[in-house]
């Protein structure tokens, strides 16, 4: 398909502004690390925040929604849903410690909390591995989507999509190296909106055609092809619905205790960290104070579970009535489709710089974000010379040189990573699988003083070895070198899918870490007790504590408990009265504002009592 003027007219004007802005804040991303990769520590809850939203929103994910919508209806978005529990425990458990510790990068957290050599070689591996390799698998799957799109939509080889992902990496690698984490925050800011209204747009076009006849219209479609579609909510058991095009979301009882109760603190996923680390602490830790980074956070949550997800459902539910003959691994498609399909010239311009601007949103911070760990907790901590780098300018300098060549080096390894990447699901579960029970130990590293060094790193490693085991094994059991019907052959194939492998993988490195935290020696009590005072923790700190003469507030932790729980019903209230709204389901608005309106009114006065939102 051919762009008109107009919509070339409109990605020039896009990339134009986008790489202008990044230019225009080079000076002061100049000034050192801090204001390199923070911003210089002074973003607003609502640059932070804006930005968290639009890291995650990706090229691919409208795609993903739409083939989720396909499979199991607008039930299906329970998948990533599930996650707002963590997100909402990052809001008040982490984002005032987070932003109280004054550190740089999430990595560095490792040598504030705990002590010794294994201390450094834990940062120095983390700092590689998520870093460089975990961050080019991220970097890849949003390429692999982008070339998805610009397949689908030009009709052009892989080979040319590829040299089309790699110019837009390009792009955004120049911008995000001249302006560092303020300039690409501000990118953020101003893509997001694009974003945003693109995706709108193509809704109201969409659900408006003819071919679609409205909300009502969908609705009365859907009811006769896939009415299981329109269902919020999965249910648990076996039963499905073999006559219906889109069956009912079903959830065996293994399914829904990985997704719902156990995903969201067990495994490390990017933007999703129980703790709050990765991007998401490096936003916390550009804000303000503390006070912006709980808002920031706390802001994310509403815009990226409640807000923003029904104009990608909306047309996915269209997609199931306009492109019925789409099979299983094309459905995600439709999406794409109903922008060639939809869109008049201008427009289709407006939509291709949304999803470049989702693009590049989250690509400018997987480079800043990937960058503050190669030089911050690798190259400035094992191989540098100067430390000083505050106030030595040389010093300084070299640092923003190296922190520039650092994002360039990754941008080249998650380019030749794409290359090697067959799906986008497969990243996803290997990041799942290779991180089930790490999330534990990131959550009571700051309410247990017991966990040390070895635990965290224990309960990195033995994931990922588990995993490498079971998919070696799957291997052998599949070209026969384990004998077919065998007990060995059987276990295997039993615990060698998710959600079986996810509960192996997550019950071995729980007993791992464990064992080898009591088998190891605590942190040094001196670098304990430097850390509750700098940091000021709740939970089990009683011998820190009694040494320090400290009390913690009364109830203050149970107080925090019922804020994290008000504010979970709060956002899925909101999420689901929007829902409501839009398919005119009037019986349902009313209970859904009274939970809105009871939920807000305990959060108030809870936090109030606790003081949650000052600084």
């Amino acid at each position: 398909m051919e762009l008109a003027f107009s919509d070339w007219a409109v990605i020039i004007v896009f990339l134009f502004i986008s790489f202008g802005i990044g230019v225009y804040f080079t000076g002061r991303a100049s000034k050192g690390l801090a204001a390199f990769f923070l911003g210089g520590r002074n973003l607003p809850w609502w640059i932070a925040g804006v930005s968290m939203v639009a890291t995650t929103f990706a090229a691919d994910t409208p795609l993903a929604v739409t083939e989720l919508v396909a499979q199991d209806g607008i039930a299906g978005n329970w998948v990533w849903w599930s996650f707002l529990a963590g997100g909402m425990l990052t809001t008040f458990f982490f984002a005032k410690l987070w932003r109280r510790s004054g550190i740089l990068t999430d990595v560095e957290f490792i040598e504030l909390r705990y002590s010794g050599k294994e201390a450094a070689f834990l940062r120095g591996l983390k700092a590689i591995y998520l870093g460089l390799f975990m961050n080019s698998l991220i970097i890849g799957w949003v390429n692999l989507a982008l070339m998805a799109i610009l397949q689908v939509f030009f009709h052009i080889p892989d080979e040319t999509a590829l040299l089309y992902v790699g110019g837009a990496m390009v792009v955004t690698m120049v911008y995000s190296s001249l302006s560092g984490l303020l300039g690409v925050a501000i990118n953020d800011f101003f893509q997001f909106f694009i974003a945003m209204a693109g995706t709108i747009i193509l809704a109201v076009l969409v659900v408006s055609s003819e071919q679609i006849g409205g909300t009502t219209g969908l609705k009365e479609q859907l009811e006769e092809i896939a009415p299981a579609a329109l269902n919020f909510f999965p249910r648990i058991g076996t039963e499905t619905n073999v006559q219906d095009t889109v069956e009912v979301f079903t959830l065996s009882l293994g399914a829904f205790l990985a997704m719902a109760g156990m995903q969201w603190w067990a495994s490390w996923y990017p933007g999703a960290e129980p703790g709050g680390g990765g991007y998401i602490a490096q936003r916390m830790l550009s804000t303000k104070n503390e006070k912006h980074a709980i808002i920031s956070t706390f802001f994310f949550q509403i815009a990226h579970y409640c807000i923003r997800p029904w104009p990608w459902i909306l047309v996915g539910l269209s997609a199931l009535i306009l492109y019925p003959e789409l099979d299983e691994d094309s459905k995600r498609l439709g999406y794409v489709m109903a922008m060639r399909d939809f869109l008049p010239a201008g427009l289709k311009g407006l939509l291709l710089a949304a999803f470049l601007a989702a693009y590049m949103s989250t690509i400018s911070t997987q480079l800043n974000w990937g960058a503050s760990y190669l030089v911050k907790d690798f190259y400035s901590r094992f191989i540098s010379a100067e430390t000083d780098f505050s106030s030595d300018a040389s010093a300084n300098k070299n640092y923003l040189f190296i922190s520039r060549l650092a994002t360039v080096f990754i941008m080249l390894v998650a380019l030749i990573i794409t290359g090697f990447i067959e799906t986008i699901s497969g990243v996803w579960l290997f990041i799942i699988e290779g991180g089930a029970g790490l999330g534990l130990v990131l959550i009571l590293r700051w309410y247990w003083w017991r966990v040390n060094a070895w635990s965290e790193l224990a309960a990195t490693i033995i994931p990922l070895f588990i995993l490498a085991i079971i998919r070696l094994l799957a291997h052998f059991v599949t070209t026969g070198a384990i004998e077919p019907g065998s007990g060995m052959a059987n276990f295997v194939t039993n615990y060698s899918t998710h959600p079986q492998s996810f509960f192996l993988i997550l019950g071995t490195t729980t007993l791992g870490w464990l064992l080898v935290t009591y088998l190891t020696k605590p942190t040094d009590m001196a670098v304990l007790k430097t850390f509750y005072e700098k940091i000021r923790p709740m939970g089990a700190w009683k011998p820190v504590e009694k040494i320090l003469n400290k009390k913690q507030e009364k109830h203050a932790l149970s107080y925090l408990v019922v804020c994290w729980l008000s504010a979970i019903l709060f956002c899925y209230s909101i999420l689901f009265i929007i829902g409501r709204m839009i398919f005119q389901q009037w019986d349902e608005v009313w209970p859904l504002l009274i939970v809105i309106i009871v939920s807000l009114t305990v959060l108030t006065i809870l936090s109030r009592k606790i003081k949650i939102f000052e600084d």
